[in-house]
């Protein structure tokens, strides 16, 4: 048999990558600097099909080399070999990271559409508030005539209870009394629990 004729220099044998990887897991950087030069094409081959983006896919191969470099020592060659324990990790990360960018684009859309929402809707608001003020109505028409001109007068008109006393011509306790015992019925017509 005939040898192979090479021309220039003869192919240097590849070391091993499982020899590699074990030597990394012992903090060995000349060993990761071969793991990385053997392996970067392969992983970055495996996160830009699932990525099809070359600037994020060349960012998530980063990771995965930084990912292998620390975690070394939890390859286990009775597993597989390193080569798929590497393409492993770089698929799940590529993975994590399509998940990562939908989930922030469902998380901005969703913000988006709530911005578009009014704080609140405008017509049941102003129908709310119409039935609130005819309720208010209907309970201060229950009230006695001394009762009402004093709450009117103190509540919408926002005087004291001393200016009430005077604008009514009745004493200061006489008001108060009237005042209260009105608030208690109109609250009890409302419906308002203390």
């Amino acid at each position: 048999m005939k040898e192979p004729v090479f021309i220039g220099r003869k192919p240097v044998a590849e070391p091993d990558l499982d020899e590699l990887v074990g030597r990394v897991a012992l903090g060995d950087q000349e060993a990761f600097a071969a793991v990385y030069d053997l392996v970067a094409g392969p992983v970055l081959g495996v996160v830009r099909s699932v990525l099809r983006d070359r600037a994020q896919s060349e960012e998530v191969m980063q990771e995965v080399l930084v990912e292998v470099w620390r975690t070394a020592p939890r390859y286990r060659p009775d597993r597989g070999t390193a080569i798929n324990w590497i393409l492993t990790l770089a698929h799940r990360r590529a993975v994590d990271r399509v998940r990562s960018v939908e989930a922030s684009a469902e998380r901005e859309h969703k913000a988006a559409l709530l911005d578009q929402l009014p704080e609140y809707d405008e017509v049941t608001e102003q129908v709310q508030t119409r039935l609130e003020r005819e309720q208010v109505r209907r309970c201060l028409r229950t009230l006695t005539e001394l009762q009402h001109q004093a709450v009117t007068l103190a509540y919408y008109r926002g005087l004291t209870y001393r200016q009430v006393a005077e604008a009514l011509g009745l004493p200061l306790g006489t008001v108060k009394t009237r005042l209260r015992d009105g608030l208690i019925r109109l609250r009890d017509c409302l419906g308002v629990t203390a």
